[in-house]
């Protein structure tokens, strides 16, 4: 797909802005509901099984769909596949503050979320795509980096804004805050981004790919979401943990073989291909544990309340939206590979110290913790984003768009469920180990949970040298689509 590069400076800046907004709320929807889902649960007068379903199926959804619209805006172009993401996701946001009540039923704001979830299924697929199809390859890191930072910062601040807004307004304004945002990047995208090709021609759309990929994710995601709660040996997680295994065998058979694949298998046989989406798939599991399992020792160790832990937390988003300009401004420079290493030493070294967090732990140590696993977590996603992105040809950038999306929030919730895991059972093994009764001293059941906790972050500090390696082992790989970019003339001016 060839870019139409001769818009002026502004427009460049105006079309990463309109990129930018559809990233971060689709990121923001995957976790700005958790922290609402008791007070919709009382409202309703639903169960928390019931209830987790609000979350559970925008989740289902956004994995079962990514790859599928990847692929179509390959053929029909992305300006069709953003516009109607983001019109989709805006209508999606309206029905889910307003249906539930008009009809008084929890059903419709699960419909509604099916409904916004393919909205943002799309915008997500599209979006590292788009920087790569339309901006100059002198400043596709800063594209990058302002792009991919805000969709870790939408996915990291998410709990955050939906406690404030459901605190002080209703759990229906964590909803309606998507619709100016979407109304405006609408009209923006409308207005800037190129016109799209001519409809490529295919030979017939895979549709049995699309319809695997979408049963073998969602049952995937679900087993491993919903196992804890129903119980792995439960016959309904058996039973989807069979049906995952099957149709995501079945995919990656018959798309070796389709004429046109949601997603080219043969691509993985390229090693550095291979190892830079190892490199973001590890990346983002092993985050999932820290992100997931440090607000509960904030509040469970430390005794903080969920305020001030929130509080705490977003110094890891600050320190992720830093090093994500940071990494930008100095991809040019020094490359992608030596942000990469650089970035798995800040993580590695955030993860060793997050094993170190104890009862008595000074709250400066916390913070820098945070700072610097967000700090490595934020240096990464555009370099590593950039070489998936810059290593495949154009016709190929909405298939591996969407797998990068994909990459990021299909191990994020993967990682949650393992370290979950790992976190329970340790504290089970140490309890058991020690005696530990309820009936113990408050302060030795603090000490066992804390133990519990080193015992988690100590898998994420494994795979964070694991991540080191991966980095060191990869290399920078430019399709010969792209060899002969150079930046804008100095009529455009550039963009940032």
């Amino acid at each position: 797909m060839e870019a139409d590069r001769t818009g002026s400076g502004r427009n460049l800046t105006l079309l990463i802005i309109s990129i930018s907004l559809a990233t971060f709320m689709a990121g923001l929807d995957g976790t700005i509901v958790n922290i609402a889902l008791p007070t919709i649960s009382e409202a309703f007068h639903v169960s928390t099984t019931q209830v987790s379903w609000v979350a559970t199926a925008y989740l289902l959804v956004m994995a079962g769909c990514v790859l599928v619209f990847g692929k179509i805006s390959d053929i029909i172009g992305f300006k069709k596949v953003f516009l109607s993401g983001f019109i989709l996701f805006t209508l999606g946001s309206i029905a889910c503050g307003i249906l539930p009540d008009l009809f008084n039923s929890l059903t419709w704001l699960i419909g509604s979320r099916v409904f916004q979830a393919l909205g943002g299924a799309m915008i997500t697929a599209i979006a590292p795509a788009m920087i790569t199809a339309y901006i100059p390859m002198d400043q596709k890191g800063k594209a990058m980096g302002m792009v991919m930072t805000m969709a870790a910062l939408g996915t990291a601040l998410g709990p955050s804004i939906g406690g404030v807004l459901t605190q002080h307004f209703s759990w229906h304004a964590i909803f309606f805050i998507n619709v100016p945002v979407g109304i405006a990047a609408v009209l923006l995208g409308a207005k800037i981004i190129p016109k799209d090709p001519p409809v490529r021609q295919i030979k017939g759309f895979d549709s049995t790919g699309s319809a695997l990929i979408f049963v073998g994710l969602a049952s995937l995601l679900y087993v491993v979401s919903d196992g804890q709660n129903e119980g792995w040996t439960s016959p309904s997680i058996l039973i989807l943990a069979l049906v995952a295994i099957v149709s995501l065998g079945w995919f990656i058979r018959h798309e070796l073989t389709a004429a046109e694949p949601i997603l080219d298998i043969r691509l993985f046989l390229n090693r550095n291909f291979l190892l830079t989406n190892l490199l973001l798939c590890l990346v983002f599991f092993s985050f999932a544990g820290i992100n997931y399992l440090l607000p509960f020792y904030l509040e469970y160790v430390r005794h903080f309340d969920t305020s001030t832990a929130g509080l705490l937390m977003t110094s890891l988003s600050f320190a992720m939206m830093g090093a994500g300009i940071l990494s930008g401004m100095l991809y040019n420079r020094t490359g992608p590979r030596a942000l990469c290493i650089a970035s798995g030493l800040f993580l590695t070294a955030g993860y060793f110290m997050a094993t170190k967090l104890h009862v008595d732990t000074a709250v400066g140590i916390v913070v820098l913790v945070l700072v610097m696993i967000g700090f490595g977590l934020g240096l990464l996603v555009t370099p590593a984003s950039s070489m998936i992105m810059n290593s495949v040809s154009r016709t190929k950038q909405g298939m591996v768009s969407s797998l990068t999306g994909l990459e990021r929030f299909a191990p994020l919730t993967l990682g949650i469920a393992f370290f979950n895991l790992i976190f329970l059972q340790g504290v089970l093994t140490i309890a058991k180990n020690h005696e530990v009764t309820r009936t113990s001293p408050v302060d030795m059941q603090q000490h066992v949970l804390s133990a519990g906790f080193d015992f988690a972050f100590f898998f994420s500090f494994i795979i964070g040298i694991v991540i080191i390696l991966v980095a060191i082992a990869a290399r920078e790989e430019i399709h010969p689509d792209y060899a002969g970019e150079s930046g804008p003339s100095s009529e455009s001016g550039g963009f940032l």
